[in-house]
């Protein structure tokens, strides 16, 4: 089963999204955003980048003996 993007509105009428994989699991939250257009631009840029995006290794380097 595919992953899939769940849109919230908070009390504060602020929108989030989450991605949960097949399984339900959350895997990321988006911050607040103040408007649906800007939520979904959100869920646009997280499609686009996940896709194109770069692994960067942030790990201090091993030191082998």
């Amino acid at each position: 089963m595919a992953g899939r993007f769940e849109v919230h509105q908070d009390d504060e009428k602020f929108y989030k999204f989450r991605l949960k994989d097949g399984d339900g699991k959350i895997v990321a939250v988006s911050p607040r955003f103040r408007s649906l257009s800007g939520v979904v631009a959100g869920i646009d840029a997280m499609r686009e980048n996940a896709a194109t995006g770069l692994v960067v290794d942030l790990r201090k380097p091993h030191h082998q003996s």
